[in-house]
């Protein structure tokens, strides 16, 4: 792979996360570079070789490697997401309500445009496309406030390099839960918390035919996604105890590179087309993008240091 792998800043003072930073040092990166990537992990269980920190890992490692190569920051990750009815009473998985989690994110949203970063991307590590856009949607009908805010499902970045070799994919199986694909990509980013030794595979099954509800990360695009459906499947702690859907045991590192290049290519394009759009300090126009008074607007750009208004000034709670 063409990018150095990250070895991990979670708790490094190497520029990448914006709580290892100060304040000086949060101002000089905004003169230069005013996005930050927000990484929406998950806690839960991954059977007996794979860490319950596993979907958080996968997102932060990733967000490391797009910061170092392009200067942008990246906020310490959260940890603990919204989860399927079929997750529902496993040992090790944290569930968040969705109506927290999705309050939640907005209020993260609006604690980073307050504090200068009104370019965010939030990068996915888990099985919640059907929570996160409402977290962005709310933030932007409640504040109407000029941002540019998109929303990363790093599988769906990479579909293609997800599949299975039937459906011309590197892979023997199907992208599902703590599986071959999964714990390849895991062991690639963060080998030091991957136990092959202790991996488990599970035979994966259903109650309905193939070619309905999509599997991991909806890769395949079948009619029905996977978070769209309920009882079509097992409760995971009934059919799947071991907290594995799939066979990890098939997992190699190596099968991940050409995905991983992939996605960070993507990734940095994206990173790159908004700084090129809207540079350090600009934003899509006000009156394009809200109806609030341009006064209003005026003040909240220019924010409390700078003679202007924080964004809590105008809406609270966010």
């Amino acid at each position: 792979m063409k990018y150095e792998y990250s070895k991990g800043s979670l708790d490094k003072g190497d520029g990448i996360y914006f709580q290892n930073m100060t304040w000086k040092q949060i101002e000089e990166r905004l003169k230069k570079d005013d996005i930050i990537i927000i990484p929406v992990g998950s806690t839960e269980q991954h059977g007996r070789g794979q860490a319950t920190g596993e979907d958080g890992f996968l997102v932060t490692r990733m967000a490391e490697i797009v910061a170092r190569e392009t200067g942008c920051t990246v906020s310490q990750p959260v940890w603990f997401g919204s989860h399927p009815w079929s997750q529902i009473g496993m040992p090790g998985t944290i569930v968040i309500p969705e109506d927290i989690f999705v309050g939640y994110l907005r209020a993260v949203i609006a604690g980073y445009w307050n504090a200068g970063f009104r370019k965010i991307i939030l990068l996915n590590g888990h099985g919640q496309e059907y929570v996160i856009p409402n977290a962005i949607q709310e933030f932007g009908k409640i504040c109407q406030v000029p941002a540019v805010i998109t929303f990363l499902n790093w599988p769906t970045a990479i579909a293609n390099h997800l599949k299975d070799k039937e459906h011309g994919g590197p892979w023997e199986t199907a992208f599902r839960h703590a599986d071959e694909v999964e714990a390849s990509y895991a062991m690639a980013l963060f080998p030091e918390l991957n136990h092959p030794e202790d991996f488990e595979d599970t035979e994966p099954k259903g109650f309905l035919p193939h070619g309905h509800i999509d599997l991991g990360g909806d890769v395949y695009q079948y009619p029905i996604p996977g978070h769209c459906s309920m009882g079509c499947g097992y409760l995971e702690i009934k059919g799947y105890p071991k907290g594995v859907v799939g066979k990890p045991s098939l997992a190699d590192p190596k099968k991940a590179e050409e995905g991983l290049e992939a996605l960070l290519d993507y990734f940095i394009k994206l990173h790159d087309d908004i700084l090129a759009k809207f540079p350090p300090g600009v934003l899509p126009e006000p009156g394009d993008v809200s109806e609030q008074d341009r006064a209003i607007i005026d003040a909240l750009l220019k924010g409390p240091h700078r003679g202007g208004k924080s964004l809590y000034a105008h809406r609270y709670p966010i």
